[in-house]
């Protein structure tokens, strides 16, 4: 048997790498996606199978029998023991947000090889580890949050700035999550039909499962079936206009609508609202997932877009930077992230209930969501380039036949892919929308990947339609599940940092805390949510690259005590390709394109010359009376985002200078080596 299973391994790490090799060398005109995708399963498999297992051995050394937070400290609430799958489902849809399926996307006019060799390697030799050793160290400390352990093992000057970065960078990250959930549901009500379901549907799960005792079988049943009920429903509202029109909101009342979502899933207990919407969206995530990957195999579609495209140089269409740093930034969830550090320090350690199950949660939900993103980029490369520009080139008046003209023939001339205004006309047509110029933001291009191939593999070109509304709604539902976890982990983070003006505002228990915390948070990230909606220039065009600056710094943040736990144990012989190398690369490409986006001339790339551009295009009268109307707006926004970017890198260099001289301190032995980790309680004399 056990030659079998060598055997086995070694048929799919020789597959992984030739796929590899085949994806890296091709130039030909195109390439098979079965390539991508195979590399993609086989690298997630090998490193989940052998890199996974030596963490959970070797360097961790789990302890089944020993007793975790959501046991020990059980309250109802926020520490619920719950059923592996549960926490999977939980997790994998909190981490799962826009990154792996929006980022790809953008990061897909530097071709398809950039992001897919940064998926591969990022998500199993860095996203991976990270989500593993924060949810390993978090379980052993009682399930304190990523701020709260730093301030421990690190020092308290560092634990303070730590709490304090992570809490405004959480701000930014959700306000983002939240915007693309706005303009993916504005006007659409199959989409926000859908997803309003999901909320009653989970709330009969929590308190079917709490107090009726149905197993997780009997509320999964339910649940999923009342989920498919809801997504087939939603395509025949337009039939009864009267029910419809509930449905039908502009960006602004979706904006409103989601503030509040996030305020009462945070504050209500997990058990209730969270854990089985969280687990009821991951079946339609990974089904969804898993129909393209099954679509993709029996048609095998080809991928047109080059491997490498004349825009690395930073001269994008899509968006303005080099390759490097920027396809780092572009895409974050799917490789590394550090919003995944958040929640394996926030919500799931509170409710994992035996330490077995870190690997699969935390170490298959990161190579799971890398598969994800890899299709992403298959969905967004198979289309014909001169389509994906068009889509995601910015345009004034979509509708406007002059301006499409004008788009055509930028496209054509700066990327020689041919496109068409007919071309683009029936796209739309085919899809059911009135024009498909200018839909920038990375989602309703992976939509129409996704229709494109979906509707060849189980239906006529008739379909496309059908599946791009049910691709946006998918897409809409796979990034709320994130805002309502993420709210929930940030207001730990307030609670941590309330608690120490005041100790009863840190109390979890204490609804009032609670509520306070909660309703702090959501009107934080609220201001800069309703912001960006009404930012002249669509607020995902400014927001994406500082959420991606913002994710990345708190991955540093997370390297940081990462490498602190491990030297503390013991590991230091390990800690160079654990956690020290992907800790120096995320250092360098955060901290240049934070530099860039604040400093750089080019006012397609920096803050404050796209500023200073503006103000002297204004003072020159070059500008019309449209966007004199708006310019406050735009400086405002501009030189925010600037001041925000600088505020994030000042506190993550002054965290990683002060864990450099821990660290240096503990090597020479000048400081005392303490873990702070809570007592072995085995769960056998705990029950």
């Amino acid at each position: 048997m056990k030659g079998i299973k060598l055997l086995f391994w070694m048929a799919v790490g020789l597959l992984g790498a030739a796929a590899i090799g085949v994806v890296a060398c091709h130039r030909g005109e195109t390439l098979n996606a079965l390539w991508l995708v195979t590399a993609a399963f086989c690298t997630a498999a090998i490193s989940y199978r052998f890199y996974g297992k030596w963490l959970e051995t070797k360097i961790f050394m789990v302890n089944s029998m020993r007793t975790t937070p959501a046991v020990s400290r059980q309250d109802g609430k926020d520490y619920v023991p719950t059923h592996r799958w549960m926490v999977f489902g939980h997790h994998f849809a909190a981490i799962a947000g826009p990154g792996p399926l929006v980022g790809p996307v953008l990061a897909a006019q530097f071709g398809y090889l950039p992001g897919t060799l940064w998926l591969l390697v990022g998500g199993a030799l860095g996203g991976a580890v990270q989500d593993s050793l924060i949810l390993f160290a978090s379980v052993r400390r009682g399930g304190k949050s990523l701020g709260q352990m730093v301030k421990e093992e690190i020092g308290t000057g560092v634990g303070f700035l730590a709490m304090t970065s992570i809490l405004v960078i959480m701000v930014i990250i959700l306000a983002v999550l939240a915007l693309v959930v706005v303009k993916a549901l504005a006007e659409s009500p199959w989409g926000l039909f859908t997803i309003a379901m999901t909320i009653p549907l989970a709330l009969l799960m929590g308190l079917a499962h709490r107090f009726l005792g149905v197993g997780v079988g009997g509320v999964t049943l339910f649940g999923v079936a009342g989920l498919l009920a809801s997504v087939w429903g939603g395509q025949y509202l337009h039939v009864y206009p009267a029910v419809e029109a509930w449905f039908v909101h502009d960006k602004i009342w979706i904006a409103w609508a989601v503030i509040l979502y996030g305020f009462i899933a945070s504050a209500l207990p997990m058990w209730l609202l969270l854990t089985p919407r969280d687990y009821l969206s991951t079946f339609l995530k990974l089904g969804a997932v898993g129909a393209l990957a099954v679509a993709i195999v029996l048609i095998q579609p080809a991928i047109h877009m080059p491997a490498i495209t004349a825009f690395i140089d930073g001269s994008g269409l899509v968006f303005a930077g080099p390759v490097f740093p920027f396809v780092c930034i572009t895409i974050a969830c799917g490789a590394v992230s550090g919003f995944h550090a958040l929640i394996s320090s926030g919500t799931t350690p509170k409710i994992l209930d035996n330490e077995a199950v870190i690997r699969p949660v935390a170490f298959g939900g990161m190579v799971t969501e890398m598969v994800v993103a890899v299709m992403a980029i298959v969905a967004a490369c198979a289309m014909e380039p001169g389509q994906y520009f068009a889509i995601n080139t910015p345009i004034a008046n979509p509708l406007n036949l002059v301006e499409q003209s004008a788009v055509v023939a930028k496209v054509a001339s700066l990327t020689h892919f041919p496109i068409t205004q007919e071309t683009m006309a029936n796209l739309a047509s085919s899809i059911g929308e009135k024009t498909m110029f200018g839909r920038a933001g990375g989602a309703p291009t992976f939509a129409v990947g996704m229709a494109c191939i979906l509707s060849k593999a189980f239906a006529s070109s008739g379909a496309q339609a059908l599946w791009y509304h049910f691709a946006i709604m998918f897409e809409a539902l796979f990034i709320l599940t994130t805002i309502d976890a993420g709210t929930r982990v940030g207001r730990f983070l307030l609670q941590d940092l309330l608690g120490q003006v005041w100790r009863p505002l840190g109390n979890t228990a204490s609804w009032l805390s609670n509520t306070l915390s909660s309703g702090l948070l959501v009107a934080a990230w609220g201001w800069f949510l309703y912001n960006g909606v009404v930012d002249p220039n669509g607020g995902i065009n400014s927001l994406w690259p500082l959420f991606g600056i913002a994710n990345q710094l708190l991955a540093v943040i997370a390297f940081c005590l990462g490498t602190t736990v491990l030297l503390k144990m013991g590991h230091r012989r390990v800690l160079l390709f654990l956690t020290l190398i992907p800790l120096l690369f995320l250092t360098v490409v955060t901290f240049e394109a934070g530099w860039m986006k604040i400093a750089s001339p080019d006012v397609r790339i920096g803050f404050l010359a796209f500023a200073a551009d503006l103000q002297a295009k204004a003072a020159a009268g070059a500008l019309s009376p449209a966007k004199l109307k708006q310019l406050p707006a735009l400086l405002f926004n501009a030189r925010l985002d600037a001041t925000v970017t600088g505020v994030f890198l000042l506190l993550v260099a002054a965290i990683l200078l002060g864990s450099l001289r821990v660290w240096w301190q503990m090597l020479r032995g000048t400081r005392p080596i303490t873990l702070k980790e809570e007592p072995m309680v085995l769960a056998n004399v705990a029950d």
